[in-house]
């Protein structure tokens, strides 16, 4: 099996893709027509070389994947809140008169500041609150063992939650068309729903697993960096320089993880990978979810456009990007 440079996200009622050189979000309307979004997108890391290579390239590529999730986030959104303005102008016998879109990017960034900055807090800052709480903070072995068994059972407790609401729900179904449609083009399969669920909804390559894969390698390097700092200074970190050090570390674990979960994708087939990447895997049986045809649909619209296939036998209807 092929391992390509394809992949992407769920939104709210679509599918987000990126390839190489273009990132496309296909989002189901209320009508039942897919609106497709396509702009030209080129890594970071693959335009400057000194940013394209191993593990800095990783940090890299997170950064862009965050502001490209949150920006097509917020492209559903919008297509979610027309559709739902037109829903209650036809309850109420009124005439719909569309909005024009416009683009705040101060908004935008600002929301991916927080959801970053939140996600740092619960994620990272609490399980090494709970750790110090506990005093384990004197072995720098057992106190990452702690924060990083604290981190996973947080992020396991929340993906088990939010897949209990149906509106989430669908957002998982997406997700398993996203990685049904990946996996049909990475086998040379014919892209159609029928032979696209066919195919298995659990990714060895994706962002499921990235964060298994994170939390992992975090306590082997923040092992190492807190006893490096008790060597130097004659004493444990406390909370908050613990924090500090571990936050510098961060880029370096997620580009090496982003390393690790590429490998894991090229050398899916042998036996030791298949055997490392069955807890990304198991924990996929939760955030994706079988999706319908129409989702599946969605999906394989969504990859063509990423890959610039223009005789796609889906109808589909495009917006210019902005």
């Amino acid at each position: 099996m092929a391992d390509l440079s394809v992949g992407g996200q769920a939104v709210i009622e679509g599918v987000m893709m990126r390839s190489t050189d273009k990132v496309a979000t296909a989002v189901r309307m209320g009508d039942g027509k897919i609106l497709v979004k396509t702009q030209d997108y080129i890594s970071l890391s693959k335009r400057h070389k000194l940013l394209n290579v191993p593990i800095l390239r990783g940090a890299v590529v997170f950064v862009e994947m965050l502001v490209l999730g949150i920006k097509t986030l917020n492209f559903s959104a919008d297509v979610a809140i027309r559709e739902q303005e037109k829903q209650d102008a036809a309850a109420n016998d009124k005439a719909y008169h569309e909005k024009p879109g416009k683009s705040n990017a101060l908004m935008l960034g600002l929301t991916a500041l927080f959801a970053l900055a939140f996600g740092i807090f619960v994620f990272f800052f609490i399980p090494l609150a709970i750790s110090s709480f506990f005093n384990v903070d004197k072995n720098a072995v057992w106190f990452n063992l702690a924060a990083g068994g604290i981190r996973l059972t947080m992020f396991l407790a929340y993906v088990w939650v939010i897949s209990l609401f149906g509106e989430f729900r669908r957002i998982f179904q997406y997700h398993g068309a996203e990685h049904k449609s990946i996996y049909a083009y990475e086998m040379g399969d014919e892209l159609t729903p029928e032979r696209a669920a066919t195919h298995t909804r659990l990714h060895p390559r994706c962002g499921t697993s990235f964060i298994i894969i994170v939390a992992l390698i975090a306590i082997i390097v923040y092992a190492f960096s807190d006893t490096m700092y008790a060597m130097h200074t004659g004493h444990p970190p406390t909370l908050l320089a613990r924090f500090a050090v571990h936050f510098s570390l961060l880029p370096f674990v997620a580009g090496g993880s982003y390393e690790l979960l590429k490998l894991s994708g090229k050398t899916r087939d042998n036996k030791l990978t298949r055997l490392l990447i069955k807890p990304g895997l198991w924990l996929q049986l939760i955030t994706t979810k079988e999706p319908s045809r129409e989702q599946l649909e969605v999906g394989i619209v969504a990859l063509e456009a990423a890959l610039g296939l223009t005789e796609s036998k889906i109808v589909a209807q495009k917006v210019a990007a902005s």
